[in-house]
């Protein structure tokens, strides 16, 4: 039976991104934890090895595919800073316009640095997102 690979964890966040090598990206790790944090206001947690995760809901997919994850998050990987935020994709374009230097995948937005972007952008994309899991699924974490 398949295995989750992501899953909440209780390793350090604090740890994790003083870890980081790279200074700046480091830096900017801890601006997107402050962020996420007032944001959400939940405390950040582990998930896997590498994805700091904000609250946390369970989902089950009709193939029967089910699970537990972050209600958003982020992972400043090496090559650019992956952020985790699940919109209607309609409105998640509206906000984009605005946001600044971007690439996205599917639930995925991803940065160079935090300067290329627009940090009241990104706290709406953060609440909005929040609310969009929370009416998909009910069961999530309270803010």
């Amino acid at each position: 039976m398949y295995e989750l690979k992501t899953k909440e964890t209780d390793s350090s966040v604090i740890e994790f991104i003083g870890n980081i090598d790279q200074l700046r990206k480091r830096e900017d790790a801890f601006k997107l934890l402050d962020i996420f944090t007032e944001t959400t206001g939940y405390k950040a947690k582990m998930w896997g090895p590498s994805i700091i995760g904000f609250g946390k809901y369970h989902y089950k997919y009709s193939s029967g595919h089910e699970g537990d994850a972050p209600i958003v998050g982020f992972s400043p990987r090496k090559a650019k800073i992956s952020l985790y935020i699940t919109l209607e994709s309609e409105q998640r374009e509206k906000l984009l316009k605005d946001f600044g230097k971007h690439t996205t995948g599917k639930s995925c937005i991803y940065i160079n640095k935090i300067t290329d972007i627009e940090i009241e952008v990104l706290k709406k994309l953060i609440k909005q997102s929040a609310a969009f899991i929370k009416e998909i699924y009910p069961n999530t974490e309270k803010l």
